[in-house]
């Protein structure tokens, strides 16, 4: 199986990037992980007051690695860990690389990855990669999988949406990106804030190949139908 790329910039939704990371992980998939300095800043603000945005690690929110050791671990606990992925197997292996780091794999064509995922993706990474900016490793890995016609998944987390942001998104999607808004369905009954995040994530995956059981999906049950 080929690497994944998995970027964080600074939009709200940090939680989708902790618990797409720990389901990558848990599938055996090796992870190419860059993130934003303002992607730090949100962490503090949304998971943990006390971060040191500084010394700050995504290691450290890892749920399977480092349980109790943050609120953040209390506040969106994943009761049911074994929704994650369809067969559990051997962890796969975490890199973390410098948003300035552009001597790493990633920032080249060369280096092969089955596809690269930005979650949550600001609007101003959203314009910087739809204008072909690369000022830093996140816009240079996002361009290169665009021009090796790889799979890039943009996960835009903003609302509302003015004309500039919708048209930067059809750019990306003229370009081959897929455009993954972090809108999370109802129709699988959620009863907690891990179900929303969890639609999310699974959709992500399933953009990836990544096998999962993160929701009931659609049709997988009577009760799923609507009804008249």
């Amino acid at each position: 199986m080929l690497p994944i790329a998995v970027a964080v910039t600074g939009a709200s939704g940090s939680i989708y990037a902790v618990r797409l990371i720990d389901v990558l992980l848990d599938a055996g998939r090796e992870l190419h992980v860059v993130i934003s300095p303002a992607a730090a800043q949100v962490f503090r603000d949304e998971l943990d007051p006390h971060l040191d945005v500084d010394a700050f690690r995504i290691e450290d929110y890892l749920p399977s690695s480092q349980i109790g050791k943050h609120e953040v671990l209390e506040r969106y606990r994943f009761k049911d860990r074994n929704r994650s992925t369809a067969a559990a197997g051997e962890r796969g292996q975490l890199h973390v690389h410098h948003h300035q780091n552009f001597h790493t794999g990633i920032a080249s064509g060369s280096f092969l990855t089955g596809g690269m995922v930005i979650c949550p993706c600001s609007m101003g990474t959203l314009a910087a990669i739809a204008g072909g900016q690369s000022a830093n490793l996140i816009h240079r890995a996002a361009d290169v999988h665009l021009k090796e016609r790889r799979k890039l998944i943009v996960v835009p987390r903003e609302t509302p949406l003015g004309p500039i942001q919708l048209e930067n998104m059809s750019r990306l999607a003229a370009a081959g990106a897929v455009i993954l808004p972090a809108m999370p369905g109802f129709y699988q009954q959620p009863t907690s804030m891990a179900d929303l995040v969890d639609f999310v994530v699974g959709r992500i995956c399933d953009q990836l190949g990544v096998p999962h059981a993160l929701f009931e999906r659609w049709g997988d049950s009577e009760s799923a139908a609507p009804t008249n």
